[in-house]
């Protein structure tokens, strides 16, 4: 493929064949996606019930343990442009085959905690667990990118891949409930299901996907980061999707705030996010079919708006408002569907075209990370300025606004420039 910086040239539009590659079958398609599915199930408690369980489970002082989740994730987020470059010199299949048992045996220990020296041993499963994570996740990503044989099969790729990830987080937030009567040995039983679960994955995704047929790279780490991030049209795609990541990071944020001190309503808020992810999960094959007819700009831009609609009517909600917000959650759902998909497939094109899949996702994932970051490190400091107080009646309005207006300035960004850019992002036309 070619490693030209080059992006002007035309890629085969959905659903021609390139030249010499023959068609991905259906279960080729979906046995690439399976393997998404444990990957994303980590995901959940890793991000969300961590922080909590080691406080209940461990005792370990709120202050220590802020230091120790905010080194870790510091860690994850700058070692993925390294991974990006390193999953360009190495077969990705390998690779990925490679960092899946530390990933495992990292997610074990991270939620199975040693009564002596917890601090230490949640430093150290983080580690572990985030390393093998990243490496698989980009590797796994720049794979797709290598078995796709054009756009529109990227497109249905990546979907597939985002679409079993949205199972696995939908199974992870429902499990721990099932596993045990309290949250924290839910928790504690939740990581044995990774390990079979994750080679029954594998097993499927390694005996079913070829390779793909992307040659090895020999550059050296900055310039081949260098080479990805001179290009325009990437550069472009990333600013879009920093807009558009921290308008989707902030209500992720504030989301349990929101339904438990403004709806009054917390009993429910984990079935309200299952329906958030069900919906997004529902959505994903109508967002391959708009974008194989309207383009994926297009698509993308219209889910945009679509949950600018939702954070807009949820600004308006007060206590008791539910169903209405169940409706919301249902809007912004499946507007989730199409920001999942559409990006990270046109970031595919963009790395094929490059012949650096892997470092565009290393800077991909690098970026989502610091999405994440910003987004808390924006709302969480002005809500306290805004004195609001969880629990408390006090500064609702400012939690109000931090939740949903608050995204609607940087998607009303995002949309803008994608509109601005939408030639030359569109690049499977």
């Amino acid at each position: 493929m070619s490693s030209s910086s080059s992006l002007h040239i035309s890629l085969p539009s959905p659903g021609v064949s390139a030249p010499g590659r023959p068609a991905a079958p259906t279960s080729q398609i979906l046995a690439y996606g399976v393997l998404g599915l444990p990957l994303a199930f980590a995901a959940l408690p890793i991000y969300v019930h961590v922080p909590r369980f080691y406080a209940e489970v461990t005792g370990l002082d709120l202050a220590l343990l802020g230091g120790l989740l905010l080194g870790a994730r510091l860690l994850d987020a700058f070692i993925d442009p390294w991974f990006g470059w390193l999953a360009d010199r190495v077969s990705r299949p390998g690779m990925v085959a490679l960092a899946l048992p530390p990933f495992a045996f990292g997610f074990v220990g991270l939620l199975n905690p040693s009564a002596n020296h917890p601090a230490l041993w949640l430093f150290a499963a983080l580690a572990l667990t985030y390393l093998g994570f990243s490496a698989a996740s980009v590797a796994y990503q720049a794979w797709g990118a290598d078995v796709g044989r054009d756009a529109g099969e990227r497109t249905r790729l990546t979907a597939t891949r985002e679409g079993f990830g949205l199972l696995g987080v939908v199974l992870a937030a429902a499990l721990p409930g099932v596993l045990a009567a309290d949250l924290a040995t839910g928790i504690a039983r939740l990581a044995w299901i990774l390990p079979p679960l994750l080679l029954i994955a594998a097993i499927i995704t390694f005996a079913k996907v070829g390779a793909g047929g992307t040659a090895l790279r020999s550059e050296p780490l900055w310039p081949s980061l260098r080479a990805v991030l001179a290009a325009p049209t990437f550069r472009r795609l990333l600013v879009v999707f920093v807009a558009n990541g921290i308008a989707a990071a902030l209500p992720a944020t504030l989301f349990l705030f929101f339904v438990a001190d403004v709806l009054q309503a917390e009993s429910v808020g984990g079935a309200l996010l299952a329906l958030y992810f069900v919906a997004g999960a529902a959505s994903l094959p109508l967002w391959v079919f708009f974008a194989a007819r309207f383009g994926r700009v297009t698509a993308w831009g219209a889910a945009m708006v679509l949950a600018m609609v939702a954070f807009a009517g949820a600004s308006q909600l007060g206590a008791g408002d539910v169903t209405a917000f169940a409706v919301i959650c249902i809007a912004s759902g499946l507007a989730l569907g199409a920001d999942l998909a559409l990006p990270a497939a046109i970031a595919a094109d963009l790395g094929e075209r490059l012949g650096r899949a892997g470092a565009c996702f290393g800077v991909w994932n690098f970026v989502a990370k610091l999405n994440l970051a910003l987004a808390a490190g924006l709302a969480l400091p002005l809500l306290a300025l805004l004195d609001y107080v969880p629990g408390q009646q006090g500064g609702l309005p400012a939690l109000s606004f931090a939740y949903a207006l608050l995204p609607l300035l940087f998607k009303a960004l995002a949309v803008a420039l994608l509109w601005r850019w939408r030639h030359s992002l569109e690049i499977d036309k």
